[in-house]
């Protein structure tokens, strides 16, 4: 049987941190064997924030080792750079063509831009499109995303069902994976864990820096003694990452019966990181020492996906009148 195709990827803008593991990555691991999975890392996207080329390398060789080091099998994913597949930025002028600024004027990201009265690049105003070319040019079944991404793949859905009707059929209508109890990681302040928020706590980081952030976790004033409510505390949110049965629901006890500090339920939070993360560590050390072999998997990955498009891009071409 013919397995169902998954696509996804990250933006390479970065230190990776918890909420990309568990909001992302993985989903990727856990779906790495049922699917057919290709994984990016979106360094197109990253350029419509980072013009600097050593940071924007760096940034992509960390998050590929990154995705390895959390358990990306290179023999079960296609691994590859979305610039190595320049078809994503020919089929994303072919998109342009069909659709309007009206359509992409209600984009989130775009509208959240506007309101800071930020100067809006042009890679920004059409970041949906080019991700709609990412998806529909792998024919993808499955996307993982996040609840906050969920507007980009109805975007994709919707510049599908748009060339379908100009063109005749031509694209599979992908379908969003959700996985709502990790939808949404709270970062150090309580909003939505993100770089660009500079509030999160990176996956990698030394022990150090994990304490750093963790004890910045913004809490109420309730005292040590007081009862409190687990379910609106966001050192509790992260517990629950990390914790299950018998273990969490001790924690959750101890929450409701008082006696429980903010600092410890901190500190607790610290060393169940810091033990997560441990093998992930070593994998992580393997390939900083092991780049060359690195480099090569997403050559790898790239080749193949190039392969698999070269037939599927002569059918848009041909259907858009550009093959004579």
């Amino acid at each position: 049987m013919t397995k169902k195709r998954l696509l996804s990827g990250i933006q390479p803008s970065g230190t990776i941190h918890i909420g990309n593991y568990f909001g992302a990555i993985k989903q990727f691991v856990d779906l790495q064997d049922s699917y057919e999975a290709f994984i990016f890392i979106a360094d197109f996207h990253a350029m419509t924030t980072i013009q600097n080329k050593k940071e924007l390398s760096n940034n992509i060789l960390n998050v590929a080792m990154d995705y390895l080091a959390c358990g990306l099998d290179p023999k079960n994913v296609h691994l590859f750079k979305q610039s190595d597949i320049p078809s994503v930025t020919e089929l994303t002028w072919y998109f342009n063509c069909i659709i309007t600024m009206p359509f992409l004027e209600r984009a989130t990201a775009y509208k959240d831009a506007y309101q800071k009265a930020k100067e809006i690049n042009v890679g920004l105003f059409d970041y949906p499109v080019l991700m709609a070319s990412d998806i529909l040019i792998q024919d993808a079944d499955i996307v993982p995303v996040g609840q906050d991404q969920r507007q980009h793949l109805e975007y994709a859905r919707d510049i599908a069902i748009k060339f379908n009707n100009i063109y005749g059929e031509t694209f599979k209508l992908p379908e969003a994976l959700i996985l709502k109890e990790v939808a949404i990681v709270p970062g150090i302040d309580g909003r939505k864990m993100s770089k660009s928020y500079k509030n999160t706590i990176p996956l990698f980081g030394t022990d150090e820096e994990i304490k750093k952030a963790v004890m910045s976790i913004v809490t109420d004033s309730k005292r040590p003694e007081d009862p409190k409510d687990p379910e609106e505390c966001n050192i509790f949110t992260l517990h629950k990452l990390f914790l299950k049965g018998e273990e969490l629901l001790s924690l959750k006890k101890r929450y409701k019966d008082g006696g429980l500090s903010y600092k410890e339920s901190k500190e607790m939070l610290i060393n169940e990181i810091i033990n997560f993360i441990s093998p992930m560590r070593e994998k992580r050390i393997y390939y900083e020492n092991h780049k060359d072999e690195v480099i090569n998997i997403l050559k790898e990955g790239a080749s193949f996906v190039k392969n698999g498009i070269t037939q599927k891009m002569d059918i848009i071409r041909n259907k858009i009148g550009v093959n004579i």
